[in-house]
């Protein structure tokens, strides 16, 4: 009867610690996703700043060829 309630408690140990290093495994990977996910939001942001400063280049070329043109 000990050993089945010793096989029992090791394999309970054993797969406690195998969960353990899966949840930490997943972390990493959580970890690294999040990065990731950080770095395409900066992107995102660039962009927005960048579709700005083209509208007002743009509009700037706009004035420049108007002007131009009534010349």
């Amino acid at each position: 009867m000990n050993y089945e309630l010793l096989g029992i408690l090791i394999t309970v140990i054993i797969q406690a610690l195998y969960i353990a290093y899966k949840i930490g495994h997943f972390e990493e990977k959580l970890n690294d996703i999040e990065k990731k996910q950080d770095k395409h939001n900066n992107l995102i942001e660039r962009m927005v700043k960048v579709e700005g400063s083209t509208k007002s280049a743009h509009h700037r070329i706009d004035t420049i060829e108007e002007f131009y043109l009534k010349i």
